[in-house]
């Protein structure tokens, strides 16, 4: 069986599942193109609240394939440039997403597997999960922007010593440091990410969308700025029908029902 990004739906969830059996999951050219197309789909799907992101067979993602790699020292440097492009477009498909992503890790996130499950919004692991930026160890550097989310979540030591000494670093640890959000037992992180989805869907979409566009605007924004960016997603969301039927909701001591 070849590598292949598994699409499936669980009531308003996206379920996409990495799978190359055999391989750990390791990621494979085919699958981001793929990844692009899911998720632009899911974009414009409304019946699509949540997106869960997950790897088959009780493991996550096992980062690239060394031996597609060195296949390509002995091609033009352009085809592991087009490559890598191809990878930063799954990445930022992620981020540009205007539903939730979710990230549920179970085994290891390696390499450019790692820097996915960074690119989620939230991050559900099991106990004994693993996460690794071991590019180091073969004389790689990162991509898929895992240098850029780990500095940008993580004083500038712990970066690096992530980063430069490409050690595993346990799903408890990140959890301590704020990058996962739940540590679940092993086995139940797609469960829990899948209920946690189910969670986010009964909640304006609406809102969904701009608190996540917001949350990654802060990163780049002055205060100021941001202040322009809240308020006016604040003006936007009160005069959407979301924000009419949910203070209705709340006045009237009732779950809202969002459409």
């Amino acid at each position: 069986m070849s590598a292949e990004l598994q699409a499936s739906r669980r009531d308003a969830t996206l379920i996409l599942t990495l799978s190359n059996p055999g391989a750990k999951n390791a990621l494979h050219p085919d699958m981001y193109a793929a990844a692009v197309e899911t998720l632009s789909t899911a974009e414009r799907d409304d019946s699509i609240r949540a997106v869960v992101l997950t790897g088959a067979d009780n493991f996550f993602c096992a980062g690239g394939n060394l031996n597609r790699l060195l296949e390509n020292r002995s091609k033009e440097k352009s085809v592991q440039a087009e490559s890598i492009n191809n990878l930063h477009g799954w990445i930022e498909a992620i981020r540009d997403c205007p539903k939730p992503v979710i990230a549920a890790v179970e085994g290891a996130a390696a390499g450019a597997g790692f820097s996915l499950a960074l690119a989620c919004d939230m991050i559900v692991a099991g106990t004994s999960a693993k996460f690794v930026m071991a590019y180091v160890k073969v004389g790689l550097t990162p991509d898929g922007g895992g240098s850029w989310f780990l500095s940008r979540a993580l004083p500038r030591q712990l970066a690096t010593e992530i980063l430069i000494e490409g050690k595993p670093v346990g799903a408890p640890r990140l959890h301590e440091l704020g990058l996962v959000n739940k540590v679940v037992a092993d086995g139940t992180a797609l469960d829990t990410a899948l209920n946690w989805a189910d969670e986010l869907a009964a909640l304006s979409p609406n809102a969904v969308e701009r608190i996540k566009s917001l949350t990654q605007d802060a990163q780049n924004n002055s205060l100021a700025q941001h202040f322009e960016t809240e308020k006016h997603h604040f003006v936007e969301s009160l005069h959407h029908r979301d924000a009419q039927e949910g203070i209705n909701a709340f006045l009237e001591k009732r779950k809202p029902q969002y459409k």
